[in-house]
């Protein structure tokens, strides 16, 4: 297998050049694009020989080319010379670009430190060199404030570690080994549709799949059976399950008693949780509670899929923790087809030290850290001493964080000097004083480790750069130069950068044994050198706690001032009081709703927010309304609405639907404010405080008013 060959096409000899996804998705697929004689990237697609891209993409990917060849790619650094937001920018040079930020941080630095410099990026692409690398080196150098990178899953990613030590899920293949495949708070369909396959083909070998959701997502669709609880009512029902389980004798107590430390703890909360308080907390009948629990129950091997949606609520790590302790109560760990599918991120990690350089002596100590969730609060008046600089790359915070008004109010300072890195002007660039032009996947090298499934995917460069377009990592590169920055690996190319981490990763784990960059860019598909005893999570029965057991009881739990058991908990925003009655009535068309506002099927966060076939599929920013709820409120289909809270409103086209439960609404994200009604997109009502677990975000602890647009006037 090479990494680049020609193919002949229409009579056409075009290079197939083998490169990865960098978005924010389990599947990172293989990607081929086929280049013309004259350079041009002429079509993406699928490679046909990877275990889980098997030669198709997504709805969103099938259309790279039109993102990047678009005609409003940025091209040249721009400086700004209107009012902040005005979009008024004139063009100018690399060189005047890098003297000016860089002069403005030695200012800064000088007056002030560097802690008052704030990199804020996510997931634009997850690769190795231009997110993981780029994300730390420079940074750290610099000494500037360090950004917790929240905004995801890190409620869950405490809570799985908690209970089992690690994110060790298996790869999608093991789907077809399972006999039942509960699928809860997640929308694979939209999110991680290579898994789609591998699930319809288990449903054709006999597995039943059951989808717990508030939303009759794509998923829930095709699923033998759709339960729709109440939002954050999700670890009651687990709970309950469990009751059920005890009471009807269907758990494995020489298992548990095996496997598992903290039972007796755990058996006493349980026994708070009949079916019959279950169903009042979760809006379910107890019986579906109880015939819910016996299917699992008595079903071997059981699967349970868990993603990063369920995890966004105030009570987000409690719930994931209490779901993660589920699969053991019948034995359902270290079997194939059985235990937790959440992320396979843990199989391997890079290593830091390669990855960082934080600890080199050239590097300040570790300044303060902000939560990037709360970065409205920090750009208003939270962080002391002020943030006086926000470089913005990878991310696109005014659409896609949370109270986004108060995100636009801290960029609209004066004395805030505000530099994004983009392929367009974002609603966040418009309010930029300098304006960087970024690559593209296809424009730039890489390295992926997926988590999703278990091979690594490299990325090789398949055009040249657009315009006079620069890496992540290059403009890191020319901004060390700037400051002055004299250490070799803050100047190593992305591959020498990949070399490096390859090796130092390799030498402490075996998955990683003889593979080197070289192997990557011969074969691009490089699955991980798992041994097949090994090949099912936790089979030797070794769990990375500090106990090696699954832990209900952790002590590490309590050392952090958490519940040191699962336990559910009413959200800080919510309906439903802790003795499961409803506060008030749903019929009051005054009361608020707990609005959900899960993943667009067009859309990757605000990626392909501006492409008009993508807007067009997702047709307009909509808020689902069940007709009870909206019949009473005197709203019909296609109404402008006005969703409002304490934190800010906007408008939203609303969509009457049965696709939602009683009593919840429903929008997808995330639309570009500057293509919505009126400027502003649904996180000017969602909530910045923070989960329960590990500062993670709080998106679906929402309660809004919903009338009409007309009325509210």
């Amino acid at each position: 297998m090479s990494l680049e060959r020609t193919e002949l096409v229409a009579g056409r000899s075009l290079r197939v050049v083998r490169g990865a996804c960098p978005h924010d998705c389990p599947d990172t697929c293989a990607l081929e694009t086929l280049v013309d004689e004259q350079g041009r990237a002429v079509r993406v697609r699928g490679s046909a020989d990877h275990p889980i891209t098997r030669g198709w993409l997504c709805a969103k990917v099938n259309r790279y080319l039109d993102r990047t060849y678009h005609a409003d790619r940025l091209l040249y650094p721009l400086r700004r010379v209107g009012a902040k937001g005005s979009g008024q920018f004139t063009r100018i040079s690399w060189d005047e670009a890098i003297a000016e930020i860089t002069q403005r941080w030695q200012e800064i630095i000088a007056r002030h430190g560097a802690q008052c410099i704030l990199p804020y990026s996510y997931a634009g692409t997850l690769g190795l060199v231009q997110g993981a690398v780029t994300d730390n080196r420079f940074w750290h150098r610099m000494g500037a404030c360090r950004l917790e990178r929240a905004i995801c899953g890190h409620a869950a990613e405490e809570a799985v570690q908690l209970v089992l030590g690690g994110r060790m899920a298996p790869s999608p293949e093991m789907l077809l080994q399972s006999k039942f495949i509960l699928i809860w708070g997640s929308n694979p369909a939209s999110t991680a549709p290579h898994i789609m396959p591998f699930l319809r083909e288990a449903q054709r070998q006999g597995a039943r799949v059951v989808v717990i959701d508030p939303i009759r997502t794509l998923t829930a669709r095709s699923a033998d059976l759709h339960i729709q609880p109440l939002p954050g009512t999700d670890a009651a029902l687990a709970l309950s399950m469990m009751y059920v389980m005890v009471h009807e004798q269907l758990h494995k107590p020489e298992w548990i008693a095996q496997h598992v430390l903290g039972w007796e703890a755990m058996l006493e909360r349980i026994m708070h949780y009949p079916p019959e308080y279950a169903a009042r907390i979760t809006g379910l009948a107890p019986e579906t509670i109880i015939d819910l629990a016996r299917q699992y129950a008595t079903t071997t091997p059981a699967l349970l899929r868990v993603t990063d949606g369920i995890n966004r609520h105030t009570n987000g790590g409690q719930t994931v923790r209490t779901l993660a302790c589920l699969p053991a109560l019948t034995g359902q760990y270290g079997i194939a087809g059985g235990g937790l599918m959440y992320s396979t991120s843990d199989w391997v990690r890079w290593d830091r030290a390669a990855r960082d350089h934080e600890h080199e002596a050239v590097c300040p100590p570790a300044p303060r850290t902000i939560n990037m969730n709360r970065l409205g609060a920090a750009l208003t008046g939270e962080a002391n001493p002020p943030i006086y600089s926000l470089y913005v790359y990878n991310a696109n915070p005014v659409a896609s964080a949370p109270n986004a008004s108060k995100i636009v109010e801290g960029l609209q300072r004066d004395d805030l000097f505000t530099v994004v890195h983009e392929l367009f002007e974002t609603d966040t660039a418009r309010y930029a004083d300098i304006i960087l032009p970024a690559t593209s996947q296809l424009e730039q090298i890489d390295v992926h480790k997926p988590y999703g499934h278990l091979s690594l995917q490299y990325n090789a460069r398949a055009i040249a750069p657009l315009g006079e377009a620069r890496s992540n990592w290059d403009v890191m590169r020319g901004l060390a130069k700037g400051m002055g920055y004299q250490e070799i690996w803050l100047q190593d190319d992305a591959e020498l950068v990949i070399r490096e981490v390859l090796t130092a990763s390799s030498a402490s784990n075996p998955l990683l044994a003889n593979v080197t960059l070289e192997q990557l860019q011969a074969e691009g598909t490089v699955p991980l050198q798992i041994p097949l005893d090994e090949r099912i999570p936790f089979a030797h029965g070794r769990y990375n706690t500090p106990s090696g057991k699954i832990e209900f009881f952790s002590e590490q739990a309590a050392a952090k001032g958490y519940d040191p058991l699962p336990a559910w908990e009413p959200e800080v925003e919510t309906r439903v009081e802790r003795d499961g009655r409803t506060a008030t009535s749903l019929a009051a068309a005054h009361e608020p709703l707990p609005l959900l506002c899960p993943a667009a099927h067009h859309f990757v966060s605000s990626s392909f927010g501006n492409l008009d076939v993508m807007k067009a599929k997702e047709q307009a920013p909509t808020l689902r309304i069940h007709p009870l709820d909206a019949e009473v409120r005197g709203i019909r289909s296609g109404q402008l609405v006005r969703v409002s809270n304490e934190r800010g409103w906007c408008h939203l086209v609303a969509n009457v639907s049965e696709e939602v439960r009683p009593g919840v609404l429903a929008t997808t994200t995330v639309w570009w404010p500057r293509f919505s009604p009126d400027q502003r997109n649904i996180n000017w009502t969602t909530s910045d405080r923070l989960a329960d677990f590990n500062g993670g975000s709080t998106f679906y602890t929402n309660l809004v008013v919903v009338e009409s647009a007309e009325v509210a006037g």
